[in-house]
């Protein structure tokens, strides 16, 4: 029994410090400064459509 429970009795630690590496923080903020690129790019195409389709209508009633 006890083989299964022995970790139970070991105190909670980090077997090793959770460190990133620089090229790793580099490699994260390339790839999020993207996804909110992406994102933003997203966006104004939403608020062009939306622009475009306002004038259509508008001209249409016209």
């Amino acid at each position: 029994m006890s083989i299964l429970t022995h970790d139970i009795d070991r105190p909670f630690q980090a077997e090793r410090p959770a460190r990133m590496s620089e090229v790793y923080k580099a490699g994260l903020q390339r790839i999020a400064l993207q996804a909110l690129t992406l994102l933003s790019m997203g966006s104004v195409l939403t608020a062009l459509i939306a622009l475009k389709t306002a004038i259509h209508v508008w001209r249409l009633q016209t």
